[in-house]
């Protein structure tokens, strides 16, 4: 990963530098916030910002959202100066690191801001007849099409594409089109000069440029809109993109990833989604099952996330019981793999004795056995009955923020465990909160274990 630095290498700053790259990661360094601002723009690359406390994070941080520059901000700063950390995580820093640097607190800040441990963990022969394909197209620069349910693994298969292509030394890229709005897709796949629209306060390179010489990988780009296949389309075939506001074409060698969570043939037929673009893409097909269909890989994954999870928290790693283990493989998992990270992430805070039993093993019942309250609040297990009497809006309300407590505020993996849009569950928590219905937080993806 690439970790931007901002102060002085002089001091405890460069030795937290010189770990982070003992730890893998690619550094740049920037003396101030300008001259931050301006590599940010320049270089879509950048995964974490390290950042000294002797700088404004608050006004870097404004500056980065008026720019739609989306990389995650650690301050920095000695450990004695408590009130310097909470100001600067109140300012919306993802993290305080206490210098001087602990080794393993980088390298967990390291893996969280790279989202996750990207390990291929297979047991299932389902899956290992799947990996075997994907290691046969892996060296190729031929498009590779993902498909599968939300949650099954589809872009930790297509970073394990990436370490095993000829293209390993490059960037891996990735761009999530159902996050970004259809207005601002443009401008961060091409980017964009100075001046292009309102807001375009500098040249700034879209993921294309980022990727060049590497991989790009385009997360769900069934929710691309269109118009924009059709510029999309051009790129591929041209290896060339233009600029937003851009005078000349500029080059680019990129591998194309692609993942999907639809029946992108459906969605040809239904003019969704561009014939011409499919077969572009799709030179290689890699349908991914979902976890109910691969019960191999549950107890192998719950064993991995239960050690990850250990020691992120900085807990003593304890094993599954049979009990739990029964417990796991009984379930449906219609979140698929990230419903399992989440039930092992709370399973290890929550577990009680030597091992992890099955009292500890919370997980998402089907929602017609929920019972809800007159005021909408999601209560103990019922049957149906418990539902009578109450407006389909409030049942609908309680859903959906009993499973966002259950993703412990993960809204990427609660609206998959609904069934709605990422789009959708956004909207409906903002109506919630114009009601006056407190909405849990999101998710802060960095382990909060460097505040007291």
């Amino acid at each position: 990963m690439r970790v931007l630095i901002i102060g002085s290498l002089a001091g405890e700053l460069g030795q937290a530098a010189r770990i982070a790259i003992g730890r893998g990661a690619k550094l740049d360094q920037a003396d101030g916030l300008e001259a931050a601002l301006a590599r940010l723009r320049n270089d879509a690359r950048v995964d974490l910002v390290l950042c000294d406390v002797a700088h404004d994070i608050a006004q870097l941080l404004a500056a980065m959202t008026a720019e739609r520059l989306h990389v995650p901000v650690v301050a920095c700063g000695t450990d004695t100066s408590a009130e310097t950390a909470v100001r600067a995580i109140r300012a919306g820093a993802r993290e305080f690191l206490p210098l001087p640097p602990d080794p393993d607190l980088i390298a967990a800040i390291l893996e969280a801001a790279s989202g996750e441990s990207h390990t291929i963990v297979v047991r299932d022969p389902v899956m290992a007849t799947l990996l075997q394909r994907a290691e046969q197209v892996a060296r190729s620069d031929a498009s590779v099409l993902l498909c599968g349910e939300s949650g099954t693994g589809k872009e930790v298969l297509a970073r394990h594409l990436h370490r095993r292509s000829r293209r390993a030394g490059g960037a891996f890229v990735a761009l999530n089109c159902a996050a970004i709005p259809e207005n601002l897709l443009e401008s961060e796949l091409f980017g964009h000069e100075k001046g292009a629209f309102s807001g375009a306060v500098a040249r700034r390179v879209g993921k294309f440029e980022a990727a060049d010489g590497g991989t790009l990988l385009l997360d769900e780009i069934s929710e691309m809109d269109v118009r924009l296949q059709a510029k999309l389309l051009r790129a591929l075939q041209e290896r060339e993109i233009d600029r937003l506001g851009g005078s000349a074409p500029v080059r680019v060698d990129v591998r194309i990833l692609a993942t999907s969570n639809r029946d992108l043939p459906g969605e040809v037929a239904a003019g969704r989604f561009r014939e011409d673009l499919y077969f572009r893409l799709n030179v290689v097909s890699l349908q991914i099952p979902p976890l109910r269909e691969r019960p191999g890989d549950i107890a192998a994954l719950a064993e991995h996330f239960a050690r990850r999870y250990a020691e992120v928290n900085g807990v003593a790693y304890r094993p599954l019981s049979p009990a739990a283990q029964q417990r796991l493989l009984a379930h449906g998992w219609r979140g698929n793999v990230r419903e399992l990270e989440n039930t092992l992430h709370r399973a290890v805070l929550l577990a009680e004795g030597e091992t992890i039993d099955a009292a500890a093993i919370e997980l998402n019942g089907a929602p017609a056995v929920m019972h809800v309250g007159t005021h909408g609040d999601a209560g103990h297990e019922g049957g149906v009955s418990g539902l009578v009497g109450q407006t389909v809006e409030h049942v609908e309300r309680a859903l959906i923020l009993e499973t966002l407590h259950h993703t412990l505020g993960n809204r990427t993996h609660a609206a998959t465990i609904l069934g709605i849009s990422i789009r959708a569950l956004r909207n409906k928590l903002r109506d919630y909160s114009a009601q006056g219905v407190p909405v849990p937080p999101p998710a802060a993806g960095v382990p909060a274990h460097a505040i007291a």
